[in-house]
């Protein structure tokens, strides 16, 4: 049985001006997708996180959360970067700091490889400020490729990024 996930991770570690921390800019935009007809089923907890690659940067805060929308893939792409970019995202420099990322890491389990949609995220079964997230809310999801749930990806990283959970 295929998995009917549509989840995203979510992070920033940039204020914004409008929202103000990178933690309240993160949950407007929550409400933003809410606005456009895209409903957050479940969220993980808030983590902090350290940037990967590291450098000086601050830290991120981030998130995993499973969507509800009837949107195709590519679609709810659409509204994503829309909503990054309604909330000041300059895409600069490939791993630059960022007041809001939203990544679609899962579609349904949908295996898609084109120049504007690559899906599962091909960084996803890398990336600790995604796994433990995504293994709070989904710890049986299957990667679509591997086929390793969402808890033994995150027990066979190898990386050691810090990953705090934030108390809220």
């Amino acid at each position: 049985m295929r998995d009917k996930s549509i989840l995203i991770g979510i992070g920033g570690n940039l204020a914004n001006p409008r929202f103000g921390t990178p933690l309240d800019t993160l949950a407007a935009a929550l409400v933003a997708l809410e606005a456009e007809g895209i409903q957050v089923a479940t969220r993980s907890a808030w983590y902090r996180t350290e940037p990967v690659p590291r450098s000086d940067q601050p830290w991120f805060v981030n998130a995993v959360a499973s969507l509800t929308t009837h949107l195709a893939a590519g679609d709810l792409l659409t509204v994503l970067q829309e909503v990054e970019r309604q909330f000041g995202r300059v895409r600069s420099e490939r791993n630059a700091a960022r007041v809001l990322d939203l990544d679609l890491l899962d579609y349904r389990g949908q295996v898609t490889d084109t120049a504007s949609l690559v899906l599962p995220h091909p960084r996803l079964h890398q990336r600790r400020f995604v796994l433990l997230p995504l293994a709070e809310i989904a710890p049986f999801w299957r990667h679509p490729l591997s086929r390793l749930t969402a808890n033994q990806l995150l027990s066979r990283l190898a990386t050691k990024q810090r990953v705090e959970r934030l108390p809220c």
